[in-house]
């Protein structure tokens, strides 16, 4: 079996560990979200098998697409940075290098991510994630491609910049991939309709609670952009959690829709100024 699968193409190898990814998500999440929901709701519904096609192109992406433009970052960062600074990181415990690849990392996606919210021609992309009106675990790969390259762009070419790693194999390709493992899991988790409290852990690592929120449809929108450390929204002012709360609904209400707010940000430009108002003429004496 094993060597059957290393004489596959790059493209089956990546399909047949999706297959695989695939089914070991449906048999953790499915039984959880049946046991520990915090909605009762059918695992059928509709646009399923929209969500399934996401999920694999949400595994080719990376694989086709980012390793180019990150392999450059990273050649760039061995030359800007001395090979003292890169030996020193090397020489760093692996636990150290992932702790840090994981902060420097979530940074980017917490700024890329923000970015796909308030950019209006950005927000069509990244609406496509925020459409459907229930959450579950599969919601996570509900990604236009742009919005998947935009924003682990942002994460990852950090990491590399940083000269956290580099693309292909190797062990120097170990870091990012284990921040992107991470990432990945940690994201199913966050959309799954589980009632898990993480108690005082919630103040350093973002739950399903938490992420909710950040799909609101219309109470505390916009919030909640960090996928794995709160401590980013803390920082910077965009985070809501009130106590054992969950959002009223979920989805897009008709004010944020990007059609609505993209034509809003015309009809803005295409506004003349206004005239200066002159000051009234002297009374004549």
């Amino acid at each position: 079996m094993l060597t059957l699968f290393a004489s596959l193409p790059l493209i089956g190898k990546v399909v047949v560990s999706q297959i695989i990814w695939l089914f070991l998500l449906i048999a953790l999440f499915v039984p959880l979200e049946r046991l520990a929901g915090v909605h009762r709701q059918s695992v059928r519904r509709p646009q399923i098998l929209v969500d399934v096609g996401y999920f694999f192109l949400s595994g080719l992406i990376p694989v086709f697409v980012l390793s180019i433009p990150l392999g450059t970052v990273a050649a760039l960062s061995r030359h800007a940075l001395p090979e003292s600074y890169h030996l020193w990181v090397a020489a760093l415990p692996v636990w150290a290098q992932v702790s840090l690849a994981i902060l420097i990392g979530e940074f980017g996606f917490y700024w890329g991510h923000r970015i796909m919210h308030q950019v209006p021609w950005l927000w069509r992309f990244h609406a496509i994630h925020h459409e459907p009106v229930r959450m579950d675990w599969l919601i996570n790969t509900r990604t236009h491609p742009i919005d998947l390259v935009f924003t682990r762009m942002f994460g990852l070419a950090l990491v590399y910049m940083v000269g956290l790693g580099t693309p292909g194999s190797g062990s120097g390709s170990i870091i990012p991939l284990i921040v992107l493992l991470v990432g990945t899991f940690w994201g199913f988790f966050i959309h799954s309709n589980l009632n898990v409290q993480l108690g005082l852990l919630e103040h350093v690592l973002s739950s399903p609670r938490f992420h909710h929120w950040h799909h609101s449809r219309v109470d505390h929108v916009n919030r909640n952009y960090a996928s794995t450390l709160p401590i980013y929204d803390r920082l910077f002012g965009t985070h809501h959690l009130p106590a054992r709360q969950w959002p009223p609904s979920y989805g897009i209400a008709p004010e944020n829709r990007p059609e609505i707010l993209i034509a809003a940000r015309h009809a803005e430009a295409d506004e003349p100024p206004s005239a200066p108002i002159k000051d009234p003429a002297p009374a004549q004496e």
